[in-house]
């Protein structure tokens, strides 16, 4: 990708473009988790159309490239629908999502061109991403490692011994991001076992952290641009604070829509939030 950034209202643009495609895809699919890929929607497009990260669609094993791991593995959709729109691979194969001998299905698949790694167990994103990150250092090789995962992901044991891991070996070539939309598979994480304050966590394990709105695209611009000139010795941990389902007035911040598809006229009403039109 050049390295030319993007402005806020494209990114934005963009942003309504692939919920719109991830809608219709699961919608048609009946299957997948919309909710969870809404409040990533802004992180991703941002990271990979705003100049963030430094990879090429027509060479994805590009040895010099930046690794993005997608560790909430059950957000695939918005992920395929990007990476697609991007020229990995033909949007026709997100018309086939979840099919019988489709390229792919609802957790996220390595043998998809553009994604490094299988996920949707969570709690092995974090891992896999320190160990690549201190590859990477050990060879003096360049390429940054991200790793977007869950708040609710945070209550596998294997995150902080990666977190812990990361910060002995002074990773700061690791940059990690959490979607911190305060929502489990059902219910809310403050009520479930409490998280916060999540910052402080994260600092006492020797992360240097950045906590900030998820959705707003300048503020994400600034805080990622910013790592290509990183100072600090330390792995970097970006708390995003989200909304699950942002976008679609029914489905934010509603538990029970984890993993559920809208159809008929829930279909039209959230198409239409999205700035869509139905025939």
């Amino acid at each position: 990708m050049s390295r030319n950034t993007t402005s806020v209202n494209k990114i934005q643009e963009i942003v309504l473009k692939l919920k719109r495609a991830t809608l219709a895809m699961c919608s048609k699919a009946g299957t997948g988790h919309i909710n969870s890929s809404f409040s990533i929607a802004e992180i991703l497009v941002t990271l990979y159309y705003g100049g963030i990260l430094n990879v090429r669609p027509k060479e994805p094993e590009w040895r010099k490239r930046d690794r993005f791991i997608l560790s909430k593995g059950q957000a695939s959709p918005i992920l395929y629908c990007l990476l697609a729109d991007l020229g990995f691979f033909p949007e026709s194969w997100c018309g086939e999502f979840n099919a019988p001998d489709a390229h792919f299905a609802v957790h996220l698949q390595n043998t998809v061109p553009g994604v490094e790694l299988s996920t949707g167990s969570l709690g092995h994103g974090l891992g896999v991403a320190s160990g690549i990150a201190l590859g990477l250092k050990l060879k003096r090789e360049l390429p940054l490692v991200w790793c977007l995962m869950g708040d609710a992901e945070c209550y596998e044991g294997s995150v902080w011994e990666a977190a812990t891991v990361a910060s002995h070996n002074y990773l700061n070539n690791l940059v990690a991001i959490i979607d911190r939309n305060s929502l489990g598979a059902t219910d809310f994480t403050e009520d479930m076992c409490s998280l916060e304050p999540l910052s402080k966590k994260w600092e006492a394990f020797g992360w240097n952290v950045v906590r900030m709105n998820g959705h707003n695209i300048g503020e994400l611009l600034l805080n990622f641009g910013n790592m290509r000139r990183r100072m600090n010795r330390q792995p970097t941990m970006f708390i995003c604070d989200t909304v699950k389902g942002n976008g679609i007035e029914f489905m934010e911040n509603a538990p029970l829509w984890h993993a559920r598809t809208p159809s008929g006229e829930q279909f039209d009403k959230a198409m239409k939030e999205l700035g869509g039109w139905v025939k």
